[in-house]
């Protein structure tokens, strides 16, 4: 079992900055592939960017050159660094944990079992 909470969202102005944390519960979090959603008012959940145990690193397009996925296997913690953002990157987040290992699954958020509770970014333009 895995206990995902999110934090580090708010408002922000477009061209702006958040970094999200997830902090992860359980002694298996080293390998277990990290990743992040988001979903808008009226839209399905939405791929953002996974990072595997070994810190292979994946990105929608639509985030890319503007987001850094990480994690800290030794304090159990997942970060998505957001820069340049954008009216459109406004919706919840969510943090999602999963040890499945193959890459091309990881843009599906049937994928992920463990779900934080998601936290909020609005950005005004």
């Amino acid at each position: 079992q895995v206990h995902l909470v999110e934090s580090g969202g708010g408002l922000v102005q477009a061209g702006g900055s958040l970094r999200l944390s997830c902090a992860a519960s359980g002694r298996t979090f080293s390998s277990y592939t990290m990743g992040w959603f988001r979903q808008a008012p009226g839209k399905e959940r939405a791929f953002v960017a996974a990072i595997r145990w070994n810190g292979d690193k994946y990105y929608a397009d639509s985030v890319k050159g503007r987001f850094t996925i990480s994690r800290d296997n030794a304090k159990n913690m997942v970060y998505l660094q957001m820069n340049s953002l954008k009216p459109e990157d406004a919706a919840v987040y969510y943090c999602a944990a999963t040890s499945s290992q193959y890459s091309g699954r990881f843009y599906y958020s049937e994928t992920y079992p463990y779900w934080g509770q998601g936290t909020q970014v609005t950005v005004s333009s």
